[in-house]
């Protein structure tokens, strides 16, 4: 896998996005496109990752202004000035277990640091059992 890129995620990329979200939505909530603009269109960051030509996992952040509805965002809001809280981190099966996430994350975190944001955040499930994101947030 040589042709590897993260890029900015379009209107184009939603169906794709709904997809692969449906296939890990034991993990995330469900998502239909109109959810999918909505997310992007209240999002700080909101990023594909191109593995060969193909779109093999996205990234969705909210900043502090955003005005999404969450109750664990909400948290974040009340206790921090400045921050990106990570909604969602999802990669194709076919490509997990390749350090494909860590590409994403690096992405966000080097966008983050020139955006002057001190923290990123985000929740974790612990029902079901998530162990890809796990080793993450242990690391």
């Amino acid at each position: 896998m040589s042709d590897i890129y993260v890029r900015d995620a379009t209107e184009h990329d939603f169906e794709r996005v709904v997809e692969l979200n449906l296939a890990e939505v034991a993990h995330t909530s469900a998502m239909n496109q109109d959810d999918v603009a909505k997310l992007h269109s209240l999002s700080a960051y909101h990023r594909v990752l191109v593995v060969e030509g193909t779109v093999a996992g996205f990234l969705l952040v909210m900043g502090p202004n955003s005005h999404y509805i969450n109750e664990n965002y909400a948290w974040f809001k009340n206790h921090l000035a400045n921050y990106m809280y990570i909604d969602r981190i999802v990669l194709d099966a076919r490509y997990q277990g390749r350090q494909l996430g860590t590409v994403l994350y690096q992405d966000l975190f080097t966008w983050s640091k020139a955006q002057g944001v001190n923290h990123v955040v985000c929740e974790y499930n612990l029902v079901p059992p998530n162990p890809p994101s796990a080793h993450i947030i242990s690391d």
